[in-house]
């Protein structure tokens, strides 16, 4: 059996299939605000990951010196630098590393190399990055990221 439809229940159906232009700029001023109110946390939450995941590759990086000073006898010096944890340097006999899986460690979240020093100001080693401004000092996400403290 067909259906025989009226003009008036045409002409409903057609104005039921999509949305007008009103609503869908409405939709669109409703996720711009959104975006406004939500998007600096995030990239506020963004930089302070960089901080945490330079914290953490400072420790990782640290137990990878702490192994070398094992088996070798002592730090690599501030010359052969964290390279040592990844190639043997010259000179070195009783070298069986590598002692870092990831040689992308070697650089910190904001793309800089890690800054090494033997034997160090502040401890047995010094091994720091500059943070987000990639100089010394700094507040909030440009402060350095240090491993003796």
């Amino acid at each position: 059996m067909a259906r025989v439809f009226t003009s008036k229940q045409s002409k409903a159906q057609g104005r039921q299939r999509g949305f007008t232009l009103l609503e869908i700029l409405v939709v669109l001023v409703i996720l711009g605000l959104l975006a406004s109110l939500v998007g600096p946390q995030v990239f506020k939450q963004l930089e302070g990951s960089k901080s945490k995941t330079a914290a953490l590759q400072i420790e990782e990086l640290g137990a990878a010196l702490d192994l070398y000073r094992l088996e070798v006898g002592s730090y690599p010096s501030t010359s052969e630098g964290l390279n040592a944890l990844i190639e043997a340097p010259s000179g070195v006999s009783s070298w069986n590393g590598p002692y870092l899986k990831k040689k992308v460690i070697r650089d910190d979240p904001w793309g800089m190399a890690y800054q090494y020093k033997y034997p160090g100001d502040h401890g047995e080693f010094d091994l720091m990055s500059l943070g987000a401004d990639k100089k010394e000092g700094g507040e909030g996400d440009d402060r350095d990221v240090v491993s003796w403290e």
